[in-house]
C-alpha cells in the first residue's frame, strides 16, 4: 500500500471540509470529533466538490446536488446517487496519510486506521 501525506492534523478544523487534489485524485478531509475520514471529493452524480458541502457530524452534503453521503462509509444515504469511495487515514507524528491505492466503496482496506485520531 502506498501512503500519501495530505497535510498536518492541527490544520483539520471540526466541521470543515479540506480538499486535496494528489495527481489526477481528488480527496476530502473530514474532522469529526476526533477522528478524520477520507473520501473521493468528487460527488458521484456529477463534477461538484464534496469539500466545498456542509458536514454535519459524520454527513456530508453535496453543494450543487443536496446528495448525502457518510464520511465512515461513502454510503449514500439514497438511492438517487451511487455511494462514493473512501480511503484508510493515519495520523503520524502529527501529520495526515490516506492510502489511494487502499481506497474501497463501502470497506477499508484491511489494517488500515479508519477514522484515526490525531
Amino acid at each position: 500500500m502506498t501512503w500519501k501525506h495530505l497535510c498536518a492534523a492541527a490544520k483539520l478544523e471540526e466541521g470543515e471540509p479540506l480538499g486535496f487534489k494528489l495527481g489526477e485524485q481528488r480527496v476530502a478531509l473530514y474532522k469529526v470529533g476526533d477522528e478524520v475520514f477520507a473520501t473521493d471529493d468528487v460527488c458521484s452524480h456529477a463534477f461538484a466538490l464534496l469539500s466545498s458541502g456542509f458536514l454535519e457530524g459524520h454527513v456530508i452534503e453535496c453543494p450543487l446536488h443536496g446528495a448525502m453521503f457518510d464520511v465512515r462509509s461513502g454510503k449514500c444515504r439514497s438511492s438517487t446517487y451511487k455511494d462514493i469511495t473512501t480511503f484508510p487515514v493515519e495520523i503520524r507524528d502529527g501529520e495526515v496519510y490516506v492510502c489511494l491505492d487502499g481506497g474501497a466503496a463501502l470497506e477499508p482496506a484491511s489494517g488500515s486506521v479508519v477514522g484515526a485520531k490525531p
